[in-house]
């Protein structure tokens, strides 16, 4: 039996019907990502690219265009605080729009603490008027199920409504994609209260791919994730079993009913960060489909 963050769950055909409309994210130096996409994916899913440290603006345009060629739908993160200023901007989105044909992105502020250039958070790419300019036809807003370790709940509530106002005005269709964490309870709750709030557009569920227990701490971390984390395990079993490799069947079995069951939740699929193990996580989504007869 795979390692969950719960052991025992077996998950149901209503996991099936979530992980049928999945996505995945791969990084612009993983060459071997577009084989595994061709293997695994069919023709015309979504395949987020990633921006790490480290990677360029040139590999995320090379990496797109190479899945477009591939038949997929390449949508790039594109981080404001990574950006120099105007003109860099501008340059990448003509790029991604000229050379790869990409029509929607992931519009992200960053993580980054201090900003490469005039850009600090997302609202600002699109006040730019250059997603209008180059033809963008669509663009996804990251939210937070838990309350992220640096930014003030308030904040993040605003800034979304900012960005959901301008990208209106700009009449782009918008979707959001959840962050990941460890447990169904607050990802419910979160998207509850978005649909109480009056927020309509469709949204993808966030979850952790399949990674040791060692490097979803160090990027849970980094991401913000918050409570959640307890599902790891505690300090003593963590520092025992750091290697261990986790799955997410746990979080899916509590997911998946609810979401089935309450369609006013609009949630459309699942997103799922790879942490660079693309091939693992695409056999570990084939696994979870073949075990699983979905209705």
């Amino acid at each position: 039996m795979r390692a969950g963050f719960e052991p025992g769950l077996v998950p149901g055909s209503a996991t099936a019907r979530l992980l049928r409309n999945y996505s995945l994210e791969v990084l612009p130096r993983d060459r071997a990502a577009l084989g595994t996409c061709r293997e695994f994916l069919p023709a015309g899913s979504r395949v987020y690219i990633a921006s790490a440290p480290g990677e360029t603006n040139f590999r995320i345009v090379e990496m797109a265009t190479a899945l477009a060629r591939a038949g997929f739908v390449p949508v790039p993160h594109i981080i404001a605080r990574k950006l120099a200023g105007f003109r860099a901007l501008d340059d990448f989105l003509a790029r991604l729009r000229g050379e790869a044909g990409v029509k929607s992105a992931l519009v992200l502020g960053g993580d980054v603490t201090e900003p490469e250039g005039i850009f600090r958070s997302a609202d600002q790419l699109l006040e730019s008027g250059l997603f209008l300019r180059h033809e963008f036809k669509g663009v996804g807003f990251a939210t937070y199920p838990e309350a992220h370790a640096r930014i003030p709940a308030a904040a993040l509530d605003a800034a979304l409504a900012a960005k959901l106002h301008l990208a209106r005005t700009q009449s782009l269709d918008v979707w959001l994609v959840t962050q990941f964490c460890f447990e169904a309870s607050p990802i419910l709750a979160h998207i509850r209260r978005l649909r109480a709030q009056g927020v309509a557009v469709p949204l993808h569920v966030g979850l952790a791919g399949p990674a040791s227990r060692k490097s979803l701490l160090r990027y849970a971390m980094l991401c913000g994730v918050g409570a959640s984390l307890r599902a790891l395990g505690t300090q003593s079993d963590r520092l025992g079993h750091l290697l261990l490799r986790l799955t997410p069947e746990t979080v899916l079995s509590a997911l998946a009913p609810a979401v089935l069951s309450e369609p006013a939740l609009g949630v459309e699929g699942l997103h799922l960060f790879t942490f660079g193990g693309v091939g693992e996580t695409a056999r570990w989504v084939e696994d979870i489909l073949r075990e699983t007869v979905a209705p």
